[in-house]
């Protein structure tokens, strides 16, 4: 009996963890449209386009502020659930706003404070979500079978895959309705989707996902000392380190991008949007091949391997805004479906395995301020990462109607890629495989 109700409590956590990330995977629905609506109805530049989209990510910064509210305040005896309807309501009103206020009341000012406002949210969201999966891993089993599955990373790669599932979804349909409908309805559609996911999470009792028991909450104060113990440990403060770093020096063009294949090459909003399907079916691959043959290989392994293929891959963007394919018969619209989709997410193909490594290394207790001190980190390197684009623009001289500099701005980029490999003894080695093989020759001697 007691089996069977932690199996329903654990199949009830899945589902509920499984449509929150769903949901996050599909809020490139309504960001589509907001390029669009930036690009065409407020007239913005790429350079201010950048600069807007980055810095309305800027919440995303104060993440471990929202996990350590969330690890130390209980709202009605629970710390995960209430913050996560709170954050989804957020997004809700954000986004509705934006869809139902008159076109005339909006201005830059006014879209970037609702696009603050939903990124507050979806963080708050991201914190309680991560939280739930690092906390659920240190769920006791009573079978070596099942500790082995919970620390291997199973729930992380579920995670992972919905996340690319709704990705998926999001920029498949994104990229159709933009050709017929206005961006205000994609915002309508997706604040109404957020009134859904609000009312299913508010009828969730935590009780019922079968966590670890707390008796009580331990106070903020206590819970910033412990992320602080935590942060001191060099096997989570190099990781971590090494890890926003890898972000932060390269130097994102995507605004420039976005202009380049809209306004240079006049692609259609449809070859966007399956370009970035094809990013998303590639994420959704790794989290699979992921879970099923690399859980055993080394995180600092696969993290400098996707580092040196992005570097690499980069490279052939030169010879893409050369017309060298072109020239060789390969159309633009499947190069950027095939590679230039890929390319852009191919950066946050670390997180898996980084994610897995720092659940491993994270103390009890403080799963939900240190996974939110990590997104924050990575959240800040991206904004910086965003900046550093936009200044690489300028130094090469590529605006909207310019882009000669460009394949000079793709080199210097593919070049900061790689820099990141040169320290990434950073990262923490996997103890865990380390230790059963120490184990292993102690048996054989």
């Amino acid at each position: 009996m007691v089996s069977d109700d932690g199996g329903s409590k654990n199949s009830l956590l899945k589902k509920i963890l499984g449509f929150g990330y769903w949901v996050q995977g599909l809020r490139c629905f309504p960001w589509m449209a907001v390029n669009f609506y930036l690009k065409d109805g407020l007239h913005l530049d790429p350079s201010s386009l950048q600069i807007l989209m980055n810095s309305a990510n800027l919440p995303m910064v104060g993440k471990p502020l929202y996990g350590v509210i969330s690890d130390a305040v209980y709202i009605n005896g629970q710390h995960r659930i209430p913050y996560i309807a709170i954050g989804v309501l957020l997004q809700a009103l954000s986004w509705l706003a934006i869809a139902l206020l008159p076109p005339s009341t909006m201005s830059v000012s006014v879209i970037s404070l609702f696009l603050l406002l939903s990124n507050l949210g979806a963080s708050v969201v991201e914190v309680a979500n991560d939280a739930l999966v690092a906390e659920s891993g240190k769920v006791p089993t009573t079978s070596k079978k099942s500790e082995t599955s919970s620390s291997s990373g199973q729930l992380q790669s579920f995670v992972w895959m919905c996340v690319s599932v709704g990705g998926v979804l999001g920029n498949l349909l994104g990229g159709m309705v933009i050709k017929k409908y206005s961006p205000q309805f994609m915002f309508l559609s997706f604040g109404i989707l957020l009134v859904f996911q609000f009312f299913v999470t508010v009828a969730v009792r935590e009780k019922s996902l079968n966590l670890p028991k707390s008796s009580s909450s331990s106070g903020i104060r206590k819970q910033l000392s412990e992320l602080s113990l935590a942060l001191r440990r060099p096997d989570i403060a190099y990781s971590i380190a090494w890890f926003a770093a890898s972000f932060a020096v390269v130097p994102i063009l995507t605004g420039t991008m976005f202009f380049y294949q809209t306004q240079h090459l006049k692609l259609d909003s449809s070859v966007l949007g399956i370009s970035k399907v094809f990013g998303q079916l590639g994420m959704l691959v790794w989290g699979s091949v992921y879970n099923a043959k690399l859980k055993s290989v080394s995180p600092r392994k696969l993290m400098s391997m996707v580092q040196a293929t992005t570097g690499a891959l980069m490279l052939s963007d030169v010879l893409f805004v050369n017309g060298t394919y072109l020239k060789m018969g390969i159309p633009n619209s499947v190069y950027v479906v095939i590679f230039s989709g890929l390319l852009e997410i191919l950066l946050l193909f670390k997180a898996l395995p980084f994610t897995v490594l720092i659940a491993q290394l994270c103390p009890r207790g403080c799963e939900g301020s240190l996974m939110a001190f990590v997104m924050s980190a990575i959240a800040l390197a991206m904004i910086v990462s965003g900046y550093l684009g936009v200044a690489l623009a300028s130094y090469t001289g590529v605006t909207g109607e310019d882009f000669s500099g460009l394949p000079k701005a793709i080199v210097i980029q593919a070049a900061c890629t790689v820099l990141p490999l040169f320290f990434s003894s950073w990262v923490h080695s996997d103890t865990k495989s380390s230790q059963v093989q120490k184990q292993k020759n102690k048996k054989k001697n």
